[in-house]
């Protein structure tokens, strides 16, 4: 279940409900959760599930979900298995034929786009960028060729030589950096992401980042172009509602204007 990414007010009724009642609360850290579990009054019992045990410690987990007893699967913040441990474990759960029940809260990427102003309506989540430099540059490049609004989870410690690395692939692009997101010293860098880079490079950033970028610009087709894949697909056999809609999907325009065309080149 998704736990607060900084305000411990953003816990949900639901969450600190659950938190109260299972038996046995798994941590990615114990000494972290615990400042939460005291804060709403839940003296669950404690157990570590992170990244260097997770394989191991499902199978433990599985034995006691069937043995009748419930559990909760936290991370430090946000939602498990969202750049977070958690995923090993629903994956066997789920093989076990064990429920698994999902529940809304906090999440860095969602809160992020929903302030940014970027577009909302397709967007891809990419986590946190690969290690290696050579990994990561590819990485970049895969990901610049998207349309949909991108999402990145960035190090402080490493923002600086991350974004350096994205200007190649990403320069020109609108991009908001958001920064210690719900937390006391909240901030959010609207600008050109060359510029945002520029501004970490200057001044080292502190607090967790989330980088949210516009996504590729599609081309815009001419009136001429689009006829002549209109013609094209023609030539192909297509015609009548089969032409419009191959034109629709060929072109990006309306359904409407799709139809119109196909009639036109018909006549030809």
């Amino acid at each position: 279940m998704p736990t607060p990414i900084g305000n411990l007010d953003d816990i949900t009724l639901r969450a600190e409900k659950i938190l109260k009642s299972v038996d046995t609360v798994f941590c990615e850290d114990t000494r972290h959760s615990a400042k939460l579990l005291s804060h709403i009054g839940s003296t669950a019992r404690r157990e570590a599930l992170h990244e260097h045990n997770e394989n191991e410690k499902s199978a433990v987990v599985i034995k006691v979900l069937q043995s009748g007893k419930n559990v909760a699967l936290i991370s430090d913040a946000g939602t498990p298995t969202i750049s977070d441990p958690g995923f090993v474990l629903v994956r066997e759960c789920r093989k076990a034929g064990i429920d698994v029940v999902p529940l809304p809260g906090a999440c860095a990427a969602i809160c992020a786009l929903s302030a940014s102003g970027l577009a909302t309506d397709q967007f891809v989540f990419y986590g946190f960028p690969p290690e290696a430099k050579g990994r990561r540059e590819k990485f970049f490049e895969k990901c610049a060729g998207h349309s949909a609004t991108g999402i990145f989870y960035l190090s402080p410690h490493k923002a600086g030589k991350q974004m350096s690395d994205m200007l190649q692939y990403f320069s020109g692009r609108e991009a908001v950096l958001g920064r210690e997101i719900t937390k006391v010293f909240e901030e959010f860098i609207s600008d050109k992401i060359e510029n945002i880079a520029a501004k970490l490079k200057a001044e080292k950033p502190k607090g967790e980042l989330v980088l949210v970028v516009a996504g590729k610009k599609e081309e815009q087709l001419s009136d001429d172009d689009i006829r002549q894949m209109a013609l094209n697909l023609k030539k192909q056999g297509l015609s009548g509602r089969s032409l419009a809609e191959a034109i629709k999907d060929a072109t990006g325009v309306s359904k409407r204007q799709a139809y119109q065309i196909s009639l036109e080149i018909s006549d030809k």
